[in-house]
């Protein structure tokens, strides 16, 4: 079991198709690594280790992951049935539990995967780490006491530890590509309607969050993608159907094509981190040998510091919206005892945004989107940047204090200078595992295609895969 640890999700799954291993076995094993490495990366804090045992055992769908261990990140992915916080102290001291099955996870069912427990995230998902009050802070298994990046970074540190070969996860900001650049993994956003996201999100919610994966190999981010993708009735926005599986996508030859490069923050005054610059730029240099032409450009319309502050204005309502619904649900208004600093700040902030402002913000998001699918258009098929603007921050560095409730979250900005404008446009983009630090810190480069061309994007991912492996890069604590 101790050998199963890194292998990736595709390969467990043929090894339980050619009868090599069972269900049971991958699952026992699932459980064993994370009962010896949670107690020091605390990335699982809903343990399901019973009923995935029971689920292992009994008639599985017959899908292309059948029998692998999988884990659901602590926000959406909702299971009928089990603990469901959202990094929440309210829905924790609640006992809060789902009502339903959210259409994601039955997509995850029906390929197969089984389902060990939960993982650690944000209050709300609302910082780029996973720090909650209510849960402490989950560890990076390449160095402890840095972030494993949020908000889906309970997922990450999991995967890149080997308790399990993939975790679900989402983007609304970065929530993806953060986490998968600090633990060294491959982490897509997918296009805007890509996967469903019911069958209860709102639609300003479903504007800029989409739905995926952090794993080990592009192979299992291409299958993982085919696997929940696609529309359930009712679904408002649905992304353009690939030509073909993405799986196919894998090895096959991507042509030349032409590359804009942006090192530089596009909205803000914060310096990028040399070692971030350096892991994009040596990444331009590989791909040009690879044939592909890279050239300093970049998209309009996105850099514009105004909108950081329209961003966190949706952002703001959002998460107001999120308190009150959650109130509801659970029968008590929500109140700033029953939170954290920043998620109350932010809440205020969203309750002082009228509709017209709120819908001004909207317009200019929309319209910033755009200018920069112009760029597109014109010729470029690929944007590369550095996935962040630096390399994982120690924790606390995005905590809040009473006389500045909302710091974390602007201090978040230098941070994550490269990714929420494509939660914005809805174009799909991947963060790779192409650097590590001196120190031995992962540094991932995010490359950004056209809307709906997550097909170019796993064609020269895997071209870069293979160019610079990095499946045998262990972090120091693993299992």
């Amino acid at each position: 079991m101790t050998d199963l640890a890194f292998l990736d999700a595709t390969a467990q799954a043929e090894l339980v198709r050619t009868g090599e291993v069972s269900p049971v076995e991958l699952v026992d094993g699932a459980i064993t690594r994370i009962e010896k490495l949670n107690p020091q990366l605390n990335a699982v804090i809903h343990e399901r280790f019973e009923r995935a045992r029971s689920d292992a055992a009994g008639p599985l769908p017959d899908g292309p992951f059948r029998g692998v261990p999988i884990l659901f990140k602590d926000l959406m992915c909702q299971v009928e049935g089990d603990p469901y916080h959202e990094g929440m102290r309210f829905l924790k001291n609640a006992g809060h539990r789902a009502d339903h099955t959210d259409n994601l996870a039955q997509r995850y069912f029906d390929a197969g995967f089984v389902y060990l427990g939960r993982t650690n995230t944000p209050e709300l998902g609302l910082v780029p780490t996973a720090e909650p009050d209510a849960y402490g802070a989950t560890h990076n298994p390449w160095k402890s006491g840095i972030t494993s990046g949020g908000s889906s970074g309970g997922s990450a540190a999991a995967v890149a530890g080997g308790m399990v070969p993939v975790a679900h996860a989402n983007d609304g900001g970065g929530s993806i590509r953060i986490p998968a650049s600090c633990c060294g993994l491959v982490g897509l956003k997918p296009t805007r309607g890509r996967s469903s996201l019911g069958p209860e999100l709102n639609e300003i919610s479903s504007f800029l969050i989409a739905e995926g994966c952090v794993s080990r190999s592009v192979r299992d981010t291409a299958a993982v993608l085919d696997a929940i993708s696609g529309p359930f009735p009712g679904d408002p926005t649905q992304a353009p159907r690939p030509d073909r599986p993405y799986r196919d996508e894998v090895g096959a030859d991507p042509g030349r094509l032409r590359i804009g490069l942006l090192t530089h923050n596009p909205i803000g005054s914060s310096e990028i981190d040399p070692e971030c610059v350096t892991a994009a730029k040596s990444t331009a240099e590989l791909l040009e040998s690879l044939g592909h032409q890279v050239e300093d450009s970049y998209p309009g319309g996105f850099d514009n510091e105004d909108l950081v502050a329209e961003f966190g204005a949706v952002w703001a309502v959002e998460c107001a919206y999120a308190l009150d619904e959650w109130g509801r649900k659970v029968g008590r208004a929500v109140t700033a005892d029953d939170v954290e600093l920043l998620t109350w700040g932010l809440a205020e902030a969203g309750r002082s945004v009228t509709a017209p402002q709120l819908l001004a913000a909207l317009a200019s998001s929309q319209q910033a989107s755009r200018e920069a699918a112009r760029w597109w258009a014109d010729g470029f098929d690929l944007l590369l940047t550095p996935t962040l603007g630096e390399p994982p921050v120690e924790h606390g560095a995005f905590a809040s204090t009473p006389e500045n409730p909302i710091g974390g979250f602007i201090r978040s900005a230098a941070f994550v200078p490269f990714t929420a404008q494509f939660n914005i446009s809805g174009q799909p983009a991947i963060s790779l595992p192409l650097h590590w630090t001196p120190e031995g810190l992962p540094v991932g480069i995010q490359l950004v295609a056209g809307f709906g061309r997550e097909d170019v994007l796993i064609r020269v991912a895997a071209q870069l895969e293979t160019a610079r492996p990095w499946a045998d890069r262990i972090p120091p604590t693993h299992a």
